[in-house]
């Protein structure tokens, strides 16, 4: 759905009311940054980069106080921001349907609210969770119905420092290089947004056309009649394995290396507003400890997907079978694992994501000055996890740090709000139940930059304000008059 005005008319009452919710609650605030033009060029106090989920609720925040000249980059068409439609291929969102993901504490803004509007009450009970493409609608719906400033179309290829300690931000738009100069700008690129797809160096073995990894775009009509593997047992290996088999797939070996696959979701067990506003207030060991322990318990793919899987018979799955090799013949490849080899025709790596600076050119002039955990924080021997010891070491407001400090001071107006800041302030910014605090965390923190900067025009502004609040003839002074004589009373 890449029209932003195809809506259902069911919803002009749903919008009516969250206008009237705004109202009452006098928002959006004031526009109060003053604004700034260099050489002619009017400068833009914030950037987001990314327009899905996280780029859109933090636009939303950012206009919610006041910060109204930002603006959304996205390089994807209007509708097919982020992985909705994209790369994610579960039926369904894995999280409960009633969380209220970036509503932002506003009830006629969350899911539900939308889904009742366009479907009904009963639909809406009758619903198990959220449809992936129903939740991109709603997204679509939220930038309309709240008026975000996005841009489709346009990629960022460089984020540099400016000598007066602003940003310019390099972007193309069909062809054509602008230079943006921004104050601040925002990384809400999602789960790969410091790095990339994971895939294990045993790929460079066999042939590029022989495998991809799930972040990519597999042609799945083309696995009809072929034997595929899949590496790895995650949610979205097992979405993926279930597409393949949809389309008509001949067999399909799941590769798996533990003994089991994982059954209990830990830190779901644990969610609360505890942990939402409690983990960036932890010791950083305790930061450590948490994170590396349900990091080694893994995440359990949901229970509908590896339904969806093992519903078709020539699905089969390997458990302790990490692939030690693999090796082309022919037309296809062969995976050797300690029990046996198997042939494939294609290979699926559901391998994840790495954070890995070198893959993000558009960040090639900071990289080398981004203080990552590992740069400051002694790894605990008994709890070694490179993965964590890769994630970089962020501010109160999701900034970057330096290095070395006073190497690169422009470097703490770049804000890094995509899933590798979850271990400097927890699971904020890369999945829905907490997105809206982790908004607000963010444009609190930019305000406060914002407002703190221009602190000397804001002093200005405040000794230029004259409006009189009293016009001088409310009550005269008893002393200017004169004197009256006391008058008599009878006792």
């Amino acid at each position: 759905m890449s029209d932003l005005s195809i809506l259902p008319d069911g919803l002009d009452a749903l919008e009516a009311r969250l206008r009237q919710d705004l109202a009452w609650l006098e928002l959006p605030a004031k526009s109060w940054v003053p604004p700034r033009v260099i050489d002619d060029q009017p400068v833009v106090d914030v950037v987001i980069i990314g327009a899905g989920m996280a780029g859109l609720v933090a636009s939303a925040m950012l206009k919610r106080l006041g910060v109204a000249n930002h603006v959304v980059l996205d390089k994807a068409p209007a509708g097919r921001e982020g992985p909705w439609v994209t790369f994610a291929r579960m039926r369904t969102l894995r999280s409960p349907k009633q969380l209220t993901g970036p509503a932002m504490g506003l009830p006629a803004l969350t899911f539900r609210a939308y889904y009742e509007a366009r479907f009904g009450r009963e639909a809406w009970a009758a619903l198990d969770r959220a449809p992936r493409e129903t939740w991109m609608e709603y997204l679509i719906w939220y930038r309309k119905v709240l008026e975000l400033p996005v841009r489709n179309g346009v990629t960022v290829d460089a984020i540099l420092p400016r000598e007066d300690g602003m940003l310019d931000l390099v972007c193309i738009e069909d062809g054509l290089k602008e230079t943006i100069i921004a104050r601040h700008a925002v990384l809400a690129t999602g789960r790969d947004g410091l790095g990339g797809p994971f895939v294990p160096d045993i790929a460079k073995s066999i042939g590029g056309k022989f495998w991809a990894h799930t972040a990519d775009d597999i042609d799945f009509a083309m696995l009809r009649g072929k034997r595929i593997g899949v590496i790895g047992a995650g949610a979205s290996a097992m979405d993926n394995a279930a597409t393949a088999l949809e389309a008509g797939a001949a067999r399909l070996d799941m590769f798996v290396r533990r003994k089991e696959l994982p059954r209990i979701n830990k830190f779901t067990g644990i969610g609360s507003q505890g942990v939402v506003h409690g983990f960036a207030g932890l010791p950083d060991e305790w930061k450590w400890r948490f994170l590396n322990y349900a990091m080694a318990q893994q995440t359990p793919p949901p229970r509908p997907s590896v339904l969806r899987v093992s519903s078709f018979p020539q699905a089969h799955l390997h458990l302790e079978s990490p692939v030690s090799r693999l090796e082309q013949e022919g037309d296809h490849v062969i995976v050797t694992t300690p029990r046996a080899s198997y042939p494939v025709d294609f290979l699926i790596f559901g391998t994840g994501f790495k954070i890995d600076l070198s893959n993000r050119p558009e960040l090639a002039a900071f990289g080398p000055h981004i203080r990552l955990w590992r740069d400051r924080f002694p790894v605990p021997t008994e709890m070694p996890n490179a993965e964590l010891e890769g994630s970089p070491d962020l501010g109160e407001a999701f900034e970057f740090l330096e290095r070395e400090p006073g190497s690169c001071p422009t470097l703490a107006r770049i804000h890094c709000f995509n899933f590798p800041a979850t271990l400097s302030h927890g699971k904020l910014t890369g999945d829905i139940p907490a997105i809206s605090e982790g908004a607000d965390r963010l444009a609190r923190g930019i305000v406060r930059a914002l407002f703190v900067a221009d602190r000397e025009k804001h002093f200005e502004n405040l000794q230029a304000f004259d409006t009189p609040e009293l016009l001088g003839d409310e009550w005269a002074d008893d002393d200017t008059k004169e004197p009256s004589e006391p008058s008599s009373e009878r006792t």
